[in-house]
């Protein structure tokens, strides 16, 4: 998850609301000559059968479970305080954060593969009882089959298999980072382990420890390092005020941006891509600047390049599309399709109306979320969310939400 350096602290008690009965009608039917099609209707009689994952949406107050095809609202669950919302790695789970723990949200959706073809099965949803305590729960991230929750007031890393989390509470491994931080980590093939180095006045760089949390390489050439992304071949790029670094094959490298401050805070990274999207600031005095470009980050040259959008976006405007495309959200109301290899954009899609980024990071603004070909996009000033097809670039679902959205999260592994 990619955010501004700085969180304010709310306090509130989290409240799980009943959940609500559903009737859901069968969306979609199993393809003929499916393997294991009559098991499987047997084995899910008690559910229904849905053409696409669910979509979580916050708002303040709680946050809604919504149909990933149609967008009617499953469930509204309440929850006091400012929340914040990341897939759990498993699809199904979405990890909510409150003010001193991580959530689990259950969507209800059980993802079944049959050959190519890939069946829905819907149950209710439901906030859990497994929670993570967290002072000032900060990024997560999921890798390598773990997923990684960092505590910013601690500095405390906390993994679990997320397969285990329809389970109950999975077991943990933790790490304590030697200083507290707003900081992330991320678990590697092998169970090695990257985390980021700081203290709560600054941010130096990064380090990666094997299985026994021994050293095996360290950067502290990454000022102010926020954000994280994989790309291709187990690539892990890390935002920096003077551009990036990327961690691969057991040693660090230093992308440096061409301006003396040019910070890269947000990625968003592909298994389909070598090339990593991230935003580009230059102004290190501005309470708010609003830039008109993004970066390319190449990890196989190790090279930064960038693109001008001609509209400003913000840091939950970062997306990847199913091929690898680069997508931004731009306050013009548009994703913008970026070819990375080209560098050039090669689609814009209408979707919202001009909009202008608020100055408080917590207050809703438009969000892009993505999961396969669909796009989700959210309006705060009209309390909807669409559902864009990204190959035909087709709005195919729109619906006015009982809430004002803020953030957007969909689930998948």
């Amino acid at each position: 998850m990619n955010t501004p350096n700085r969180r304010s602290p709310f306090r509130f008690a989290a409240v799980a609301a009943p959940v609500l009965a559903l009737a859901l009608a069968a969306c979609a039917s199993p393809a003929d000559g499916d393997g294991g099609t009559a098991e499987a209707s047997e084995a899910h009689s008690t559910e229904a059968e849905v053409s696409a994952p669910r979509v979580v949406v916050s708002y303040d107050g709680g946050v809604l479970v919504l149909e990933g095809d149609s967008l009617e609202t499953v469930d509204d669950v309440p929850l006091d305080g400012f929340l914040r919302l990341n897939p759990a790695g498993d699809a199904r789970h979405v990890i909510v954060s409150t003010d001193d723990s991580f959530r689990v949200l259950d969507t209800g959706v059980t993802i079944e593969e049959h050959g190519d073809h890939a069946h829905y099965y819907a149950e209710s949803p439901e906030l859990t009882a497994t929670e993570f305590a967290a002072e000032h729960p900060g990024h997560v991230t999921t890798h390598a089959g773990t997923t990684a929750l960092f505590a910013d007031g601690t500095g405390r890393v906390q993994l679990f298999d997320p397969s285990t989390l329809e389970g109950g509470a999975p077991e943990l491994t933790e790490y304590e980072s030697p200083d507290a931080h707003h900081g992330v980590a991320v678990a590697l093939e092998g169970g090695a382990l990257l985390t980021t180095l700081g203290t709560s006045e600054s941010r130096s760089g990064a380090v990666v420890l094997d299985t026994d949390r021994a050293e095996l390489a360290r950067t502290e050439d990454c000022p102010g390092v926020h954000g994280e992304t994989v790309a291709a071949d187990e690539v892990v790029v890390l935002g920096c005020e003077n551009g990036a670094v990327l961690y691969r094959d057991g040693a660090f490298t230093k992308i440096a941006a061409p301006d003396a401050y040019g910070r890269i805070g947000n990625q968003a990274g592909s298994p389909e891509s070598a090339i990593v999207l991230g935003d580009y600031k230059v102004d290190a005095e501005a309470e708010l600047e609003r830039p008109e470009r993004v970066s390319l980050i190449d990890t196989e040259t190790a090279t930064l390049r960038f693109v001008e959008l001609g509209t400003s976006y913000t840091f939950r405007s970062l997306a990847r599309g199913p091929h690898g495309e680069a997508l931004v959200l731009g306050t013009d109301g548009a994703i913008h399709v970026i070819d990375p290899v080209a560098g050039t954009v090669s689609a814009r899609f209408d979707v919202i109306a001009p909009w202008t980024e608020p100055v408080d990071w917590q207050e809703a603004r438009p969000s892009l979320e993505v999961r396969g070909q669909r796009a989700y996009v959210t309006d705060p000033a009209t309390s909807t969310v669409h559902v864009v097809d990204l190959e035909s670039g087709e709005i195919t679902a729109s619906v006015e939400l009982p809430h004002v959205p803020n953030e957007l999260s969909t689930v998948g592994d």
